[in-house]
């Protein structure tokens, strides 16, 4: 009694069918297939941006390092006013 037996769920399906139409269901399932892909795509993309971050800690610390050098000039950035 505690588990669905195929012909529940075929009924259940046949119910929200009925009730919901199959051009509302197949919008549904295109637009959180679109969703899904859109989320993988920002997962993709975040963690391109913390390989990307991971040179620019690397550079910080090699510029630190450099300054024992006495060829190399130390510059600080500044924005324009």
């Amino acid at each position: 009694m505690g588990t669905f037996s195929i012909w529940h769920w075929l009924i259940v399906l046949v119910v929200v069918v009925l009730i919901f139409g199959t051009k509302k269901l197949k919008n549904v399932g295109a637009d959180l297939g679109s969703a899904v892909k859109g989320f993988k795509d920002g997962v993709r993309d975040g963690t391109g941006s913390v390989d990307a971050a991971a040179p620019a800690a690397t550079a910080q610390q090699v510029s630190a390092s450099k300054m024992a050098d006495a060829n190399t000039v130390d510059v600080e950035a500044k924005t324009k006013s």
